[in-house]
């Protein structure tokens, strides 16, 4: 019985994750909205070491690392490895957003900035 109860936890976690990479992949158009509204405080101005919008150098390594990764960061947070601090905050501090609002924000991100 406790093999049955492993396996099945194992495949709920393997479709948590599976559906969350799934729902990755945003809407660019819809994503401006966001964009304009939540993330443009640290992406606009590069506060914290944040990214600029449209700067191609800063996002290049991080786009390589595919949209669901950065979804993905941008939904969970996300602490740059040997930093002490939090990087992005989960859901850019405004734990309102749905996680469709932030996958578009950051299709919106991705396409303004390859």
């Amino acid at each position: 019985m406790s093999r049955f109860i492993s396996t099945a936890i194992c495949a709920l976690f393997v479709c948590s994750i599976c559906s969350t990479e799934a729902s990755a992949a945003g809407n660019a158009t819809k994503g401006k909205a966001v964009y304009d509204a939540n993330c443009t405080a640290c992406h606009a101005t590069g506060i914290g070491g944040s990214p600029k919008l449209g700067d191609k150098v800063a996002w290049a390594p991080r786009i390589k690392q595919g949209e669901a990764v950065l979804t993905t960061h941008a939904i969970k947070g996300f602490k740059t490895p040997g930093s002490t601090g939090m990087a992005m905050m989960p859901k850019a501090g405004k734990p309102t957003l749905s996680d469709a609002d932030i996958a578009n924000a950051t299709a919106y991100i991705v396409k303004s900035s390859k």
